[in-house]
């Protein structure tokens, strides 16, 4: 454990009183080695210098000459492994925008904190700071593989088929699951899907890859139904499979080697993945689809540039409300907005609606609340191998039954 007392802080601010305030309430919270700049010319000079270089910078947004954002870009330059606080007087959007940015440069962010700043607020940041090293920093090192390892991979039987489950949130019944490929990587473990998918695309492989996924969980969800277990199966689409003609046909013809109903798969499409100069052979293979009854259902809804252009062009039945608009929509407004306003035109256009990223028991009261069907995250199921499937059944029932979901369920 570090001292407070050798922890170095930096205050950057163009106000001097807030300077000496912030100084003063640090001082009383034990850290003494704090030092402060009104612009951010001098603040950089002291992280260049190993000897005054700080592990907390606490940073005002809104400056004259540079300002906190151009700052961060400054910060991200000089590979900072500290971590941030921003402090501004600017509103809670404003805040909450620099933090995604500060995030996106992958800069450790403790919180932000309103002008003017609550000495009571300031300790309840800093309570659950644990300051890091640079040494003991995780490095964030995507590896990079080559499209022969992820052809080996499909040809020796390496992705293996996840599946979140998705639960109905006015019963608690298992309705149906998502399909997550992941890749069994002999010497690097498991490896997610960020990693290889857009191998797969650039490469022309995504139409193996997809084929493959489909293939096992089709037979999994031959297996369910086998064992008196009826679940709608959701599987991811990429752009690229509706390029090609021929994608409609292999999937009816996988339905009907596996005896399924065509009633009992999703297909999830991303929104943004819709888009393009040439929407006229995804629409034809996807309007067939739809003809032979098998579910459309709208990925990440809301994250893309044209969500009610593909409502209005593309048969979709289903609308996934993405993570980002779902998990505290209850304790911030922007984000209530946004998930009523998607599930309103949903329930306009007579789709099922579900939603992602339910992280916890406020998350699930606000879908109780608010009527959403379905529901899909951590706080009913992480992701889980088939061979898991029925022991985390055994245990939601259990939940459920218990009250531990919600009253009413």
């Amino acid at each position: 454990m570090n001292s407070t007392s050798t922890i170095k802080i930096l205050i950057l601010d163009d106000d001097t009183f807030m300077l000496k305030l912030l100084t003063r309430m640090l001082a009383k919270q034990g850290y003494t080695a704090v030092s402060s700049c009104d612009n951010g010319r001098d603040a950089l000079k002291r992280i260049d210098d190993a000897d005054t270089r700080p592990d907390l910078i606490l940073l005002d947004l809104n400056m004259p000459d540079m300002d906190g954002i151009e700052f961060v870009r400054y910060l991200v330059d000089r590979q900072y492994h500290g971590d941030l606080i921003l402090v501004s007087g600017e509103d809670e959007r404003m805040l909450k925008t620099a933090e995604k940015l500060v995030h996106a440069h992958k800069i450790p962010m403790l919180g932000y904190l309103h002008k003017p700043v609550n000495p009571d607020k300031l300790s309840e940041v800093m309570s659950h700071w644990e300051p890091h090293s640079s040494e003991n920093k995780p490095q964030s090192n995507k590896k990079i593989y080559s499209a022969e390892e992820l052809q080996s991979a499909i040809s020796n039987h390496e992705l293996v088929n996840y599946y979140q489950p998705k639960v109905s949130v006015e019963t608690g019944e298992v309705i149906g699951v998502e399909t997550l490929v992941r890749w069994h990587h002999p010497t690097d473990g498991l490896v997610f899907p960020d990693h290889f998918i857009g191998i797969a695309e650039k490469n022309h492989l995504i139409n193996e890859l997809t084929t493959c996924v489909l293939t096992n969980a089709l037979t999994q969800a031959k297996i369910w139904r086998e064992n008196g277990l009826n679940l709608r199966v959701a599987i991811n689409v990429s752009m690229d499979n509706l390029a090609s003609l021929d994608f409609q046909d292999l999937v009816v013809k996988l339905v009907t080697q596996a005896g399924l109903s065509p009633q009992g798969i999703v297909l999830e499409v991303t929104e943004s993945q819709v888009m393009g100069a040439d929407a006229r052979v995804p629409l034809e293979i996807l309007t067939r689809l739809r003809l032979k009854r098998f579910h459309l259902s709208i990925d990440d809804f809301g994250t893309g540039h044209s969500s009610l252009a593909q409502l209005r062009d593309i048969p979709f039945d289903e609308l996934k409300i993405d993570q980002s608009f779902v998990h505290r929509a209850w304790a911030d407004d922007t984000l209530r907005a946004i998930y009523d306003a998607s599930l309103s035109v949903a329930k306009q256009l007579g789709m099922e609606t579900v939603a992602e990223g339910v992280e916890d028991q406020h998350d699930w009261e606000l879908l109780r609340q608010t009527g959403c069907d379905l529901a899909q995250g951590n706080f009913v199921s992480r992701p889980l191998q088939a061979a898991n499937f029925f022991d985390w059944i055994a245990e939601w029932k259990n939940r459920v039954s218990s009250g531990l979901i919600a009253d009413s369920v």
